[in-house]
C-alpha cells in the first residue's frame, strides 16, 4: 500500500487563521507623500541627528530580502511575504547608538508611532522594506517605507515611516497607549495589555 504524502506542517501562532490576500489595514486617511520631498530623520541616543532623502538611502545601504509571515493582531496570518529593504541592524551600525539606548520609537506620516526594544529589531531581523514580492510597495501598505519585524503582531510593522527615535526610555505608541500589548509577540498572543 503506498504511503501518502503528507503536507507540511505550517507552524502558526495560536488562534491565527492563514488568508492568501493581503488586508489593508490603515488608521485613519491615507497621506500624501511626495517622494521628492520625503526624507527619514534619524535623531535621539546617537551622535549626531541625520536626516536622508530618498536618493541617499538608495545608496548608502545594502539592501536585502526577508521571508517572513506577518500576523495581524485580528487574527489573520499572510505566509512567506518577501520583503526588500533596508535591514535595521546594517541601519543600527550606521548610526551607532549610544550604549544606553534600549528602544526605538518609529514615528509615521498620519501621526501614527510604534515602540520597540531595540534588541528585539535585531534578534527579529527587522528590515525598513520598501518593496514587497518584488514590486514596490503600494501606498496602502506603506509606501514608501515601512517597518517590518518578523515576530511581531502587524501594528508593530509600521507603514510611511519619517522617522527613528533612538532612546534609553520606552515611548510606547499610537495602540500600545490605547490597550494594545507592549511587546506585541504573537506567539505568546500579547494582544493587549494584561490589565485589560
Amino acid at each position: 500500500m503506498a504511503n501518502k504524502k503528507s503536507k507540511p506542517t505550517i507552524k502558526l501562532p495560536p488562534n491565527q487563521v492563514i488568508t492568501d490576500k493581503f488586508p489593508e489595514f490603515t488608521y485613519g486617511k491615507l497621506p500624501k507623500i511626495s517622494i521628492k520631498d520625503w526624507t527619514l530623520n534619524i535623531s535621539g541616543t546617537i551622535d549626531k541627528e541625520i536626516n536622508l532623502h530618498w536618493n541617499d538611502l538608495l545608496r548608502k545601504f545594502k539592501h536585502n530580502l526577508i521571508i517572513s509571515d506577518f500576523h495581524c493582531v485580528t487574527k489573520w496570518s499572510k505566509l512567506n511575504i518577501v520583503w526588500e529593504g533596508i535591514l535595521i541592524k546594517d541601519l543600527i551600525s550606521f548610526v551607532k547608538p549610544n550604549r544606553t539606548t534600549k528602544h526605538v520609537i518609529f514615528s509615521c506620516f498620519g501621526n501614527y508611532s510604534t515602540n520597540l526594544t531595540l534588541e528585539t529589531l535585531i534578534t527579529t531581523n527587522a528590515i525598513l522594506a520598501h518593496s514587497a514580492n518584488k514590486k514596490p510597495l503600494t501606498l496602502e501598505h506603506g509606501w514608501p517605507l515601512r517597518l517590518v519585524v518578523p515576530n511581531r503582531y502587524g501594528w508593530k510593522s509600521a507603514k510611511w515611516i519619517r522617522t527613528i527615535k533612538f532612546s534609553d526610555i520606552d515611548q510606547p505608541g499610537f495602540w500600545e497607549t490605547n490597550g494594545y500589548h507592549n511587546n506585541g509577540n504573537p506567539w505568546t498572543e500579547e494582544r493587549f495589555w494584561p490589565e485589560l
